[in-house]
């Protein structure tokens, strides 16, 4: 349902502007000189269309599909190798969570991003020899949510790199009308707004929503989808007027009870909450910070009077804090 849903090319994606702007004129260039695009990093958020974007570069530049893989799953060179070396001339291999790849593997990918060769190791010891091997130049895109996490040996390989942004509302609201029209769901004026402005700026986020919403229509009303049901819909999801879910509360409410609003460590709410901290940093905390709900801090994570109001919870004057601005991957 994703995969259908999903713009196939350039002109029917929605929002991020200045990187579609950008793309567009690295894409018509590379073809008219008939030559691969240079590598490309995005990075944000996740959720934002990374890998939509991936395929929509690759049907452009070759009219075929990328080749998919993820950092997690390249263990060991003869990995990265099987996929390299079937490149052909000009195609796309696309690694998701690239900030994940093992050390030995990324520097196994030097070479072949700068100059198209690999020296791969046959055998092993005594009698173990390296082998150069030529590749056909192709084009890496890497993806990945903390781009602070990226060695500077590997940022610097990409000849591209743009960050995704959160989307608007209005902007999420023309991508649910073609999701809808996609889905044969009739829609009544305002329902999408009000889907789109509880999507926490997100894609993904919208178009699960949307078929929750649909799911809701089909079996307590007529089909269509109206503010009404819309209302109710989300109320059963869970998810309020600014898109904060269960998680996002009990997030919140964990930094204020047991915490008295903070500064309190991520490896310690993620205990507290009995959840995997890299589903905090990935998932929960980008929209917080984004709205304003949560700062970072050298001494931790800090609630704000904002958040507290929103949610009735008390909210305990404190001493301002100054934002660790000296550790970059914090704001990534």
């Amino acid at each position: 349902m994703d995969v259908a849903l999903r713009p196939k090319h350039l002109n029917e994606m929605i929002g991020q502007r200045v990187v579609l702007d950008k793309l567009d004129i690295a894409i018509s260039a590379a073809k008219g000189r008939g030559e691969p695009l240079e590598h490309i990093l995005l990075d944000g958020p996740p959720g934002l269309g990374k890998t939509t974007l991936a395929n929509v570069i690759a049907r452009e530049m070759t009219g075929k599909v990328p080749r998919i893989t993820s950092g997690p799953s390249l263990a060991k060179q003869a990995d990265l190798m099987a996929l390299l070396t079937n490149l052909e001339m000009g195609d796309v291999l696309f690694i998701d969570e690239i900030h994940r790849l093992p050390t030995v593997v990324e520097e196994f990918l030097y070479p072949a991003m700068e100059d198209f060769r690999v020296d791969y190791t046959i055998e092993g010891g005594l009698s173990g020899r390296v082998v150069n091997f030529s590749l056909r130049r192709f084009t890496l895109i890497g993806a990945t949510t903390r781009a602070g996490m990226l060695s500077g040996a590997m940022r610097d390989r990409f000849g591209h790199r743009f960050h995704m942004e959160f989307y608007d509302t209005d902007d999420l609201t023309t991508i649910l009308d073609r999701s809808a029209s996609q889905l044969e769901t009739p829609c009544e004026e305002g329902s999408l707004q009000t889907i789109a402005a509880r999507s926490r700026g997100t894609p993904r986020v919208a178009n699960r929503l949307l078929r929750r919403v649909r799911d809701f229509a089909q079996v307590r009303g007529d089909g269509t989808l109206t503010k009404r049901i819309v209302h109710e819909a989300l109320e059963i999801q869970q998810v309020d007027a600014l898109g904060l879910d269960e998680l996002d509360r009990k997030f919140l409410q964990t930094l204020n009870k047991v915490y008295q609003g903070g500064p309190a460590g991520i490896e310690a709410l993620a205990a507290t909450m009995g959840e995997e901290r890299d589903t905090l940093e990935d998932t929960v905390e980008p929209y917080l910070l984004q709205i304003g709900f949560v700062i970072r801090t050298r001494q931790g994570r800090q609630i704000t009077k904002q958040a507290c109001d929103h949610l009735g919870l008390p909210f305990a004057e404190k001493e301002p804090r100054t934002p660790d601005t000296d550790n970059p991957t914090l704001f990534e």
